[in-house]
């Protein structure tokens, strides 16, 4: 434990006029604990009241008030504290006004971080940020050790302060935007998994959203750990970044301080020791960029405080989340794969390139998130029979993309997946990898994926079922 995680105080805003803005499940959990701590809280948000569900019923329960349909920026001048969700464009001008008016404004994980007495392993990266929080909160609970798993994830961190305590070590996911607003926050292990173009359709330009990744590096202690990513050569531009004690992971390399894989097997190496974790061939989910997330969770997890056989355990006992590389199922040896989540152009090659050449049919399109679909047809050309596609992009990929690869007009998901079935050969995957953000037709990734695999099943029970 480090002395700053000792002497961290949580603030008072008993009595304060606390602004919520925006009241998804972030927002909902910042209003929550506000108000239990005894401030005034009022919670806005574009929407209507239909559209979130159940959020503002649950907010006025915890003693917030809310109003729905837009952020009047003139709400800033009666604010103490302004605490923003995610989706929010820090530009948005009831931010703006608030920042001109000297108010503070915090990120929701700025928020729960001043209210946390545990440790907290912050995990960012343009991919794999979720399936490498997993990993390492299964290791902790294996070893163990109390906290909980969550952030961008799912679960707010402010709510996983519930399984706070001194000794707690939070495993937690980090986007871009909730890094923007970051002020006292401190990950004491800070992991940066890769860089790659996303979000351009937010940030004027790719150094914009590399900035914003920084701020995790660059907010750490100076007896903080920072660990970088050997085998991505965009990562280089964080090692300026670094405040803490800098370690590695690779997949290709044995790094002198750090994580990799030799012999087949996963290895830490910090101070000088050696430990062997498990075999590769162990871990439950494919690829070569989960063998890299195993090894980043493996080694932030052995900086804080578990031992290779907890380790191990933890990575045997992790399952693929779902939309991540998930098989949903298989019919006439043809296998359907879910990576719904692949919402950028590096995840959709990285799924693409988890099986064997020449067997995939892939699915893409969705809202075009300003990325650049030419350098995905190397791949294409390798590993894919045809590109099936799909939404607002389908266009725009079809015009970059043509003579890579054999293109397939679907529109929908469900159109995809039996154009997708009927040109398969036994051995092929029908693989749903977007490469887009799914607003132009689902409300999320996860519905998205949800579609792919009712689409999927209602191919199953006509054929006969195969898995």
């Amino acid at each position: 434990m480090t002395t700053r995680a000792l002497s961290r105080k949580k603030p008072r805003v008993a009595g304060l006029r606390a602004l919520v803005v925006g009241l998804g499940r972030s927002g909902l959990a910042a209003a929550r604990l506000l108000a239990s701590e005894g401030a005034r809280v009022l919670a806005v948000d574009r929407r209507g009241e239909a559209e979130l569900g159940g959020a503002g019923a649950a907010a006025r329960r915890a003693g917030a008030e809310v109003r729905f349909g837009g952020h009047p920026p003139d709400l800033a001048r009666h604010a103490g504290l302004v605490v923003t969700s995610p989706g929010v464009d820090r530009e948005e001008p009831i931010l703006r006004a608030a920042r001109d008016l000297g108010v503070p404004v915090w990120a929701e994980v700025e928020l729960a971080y001043r209210f946390c007495r545990g440790r907290v392993v912050g995990v960012t990266g343009s991919n794999g940020k979720s399936t490498t929080t997993s990993m390492a909160g299964a290791i902790l609970r294996a070893a163990g050790i109390p906290g909980g798993t969550g952030g961008n994830l799912g679960t707010p961190f402010t709510d996983l302060l519930e399984r706070d305590a001194e000794n707690a070590v939070h495993a937690v996911e980090l986007s871009s935007f909730q890094l923007e607003s970051l002020d006292l926050f401190r990950a004491d292990v800070a992991i940066v998994l890769n860089l790659s173009p996303d979000h351009l359709d937010r940030y004027g330009a790719y150094e914009d959203y590399a900035r914003a990744k920084a701020r995790l590096l660059e907010t750490q202690a100076a007896d903080g750990q920072a660990i970088l990513n050997a085998d991505d050569p965009e990562s280089e531009r964080f090692e300026s970044s670094v405040r803490g004690r800098l370690f590695r992971f690779s997949t290709r390399i044995e790094v002198p301080e750090g994580a990799f894989l030799r012999g087949g097997r996963l290895v830490s190496r910090v101070g000088g020791r050696e430990e062997e974790i498990l075999p590769v061939a162990d871990l439950p989910v494919p690829g070569e960029h989960n063998a890299a997330n195993a090894l980043a969770a493996a080694l932030a997890c052995r900086l804080s405080g578990c031992g290779a056989d907890a380790i191990a355990r933890g990575l045997r006992a992790f399952r693929a989340l779902p939309h991540r590389l998930e098989l949903v199922g298989k019919l006439d040896d043809v296998a359907f794969y879910d990576d719904s989540k692949a919402t950028n152009l590096d995840a959709a090659a990285r799924a693409v390139a988890s099986f064997r050449p020449g067997t995939v049919l892939v699915i893409l399109g969705g809202k075009d998130k300003g990325g650049d679909w030419p350098s995905l047809a190397p791949l294409l050309r390798t590993h894919a029979r045809a590109a099936l596609l799909v939404g607002q992009a389908a266009a725009g990929i079809r015009s970059a993309l043509e003579g890579a690869v054999p293109l397939q007009d679907c529109v929908t998901i469900e159109a995809a997946v039996r154009a997708g079935y009927e040109s398969a050969r036994p051995g092929d995957v029908v693989l749903l990898a977007p490469g887009c953000a799914s607003f132009d037709q689902y409300r999320n990734f996860e519905e998205r994926g949800d579609d792919f695999r009712r689409a999927v099943e209602a191919l199953l029970p006509s054929r006969g079922r195969d898995a």
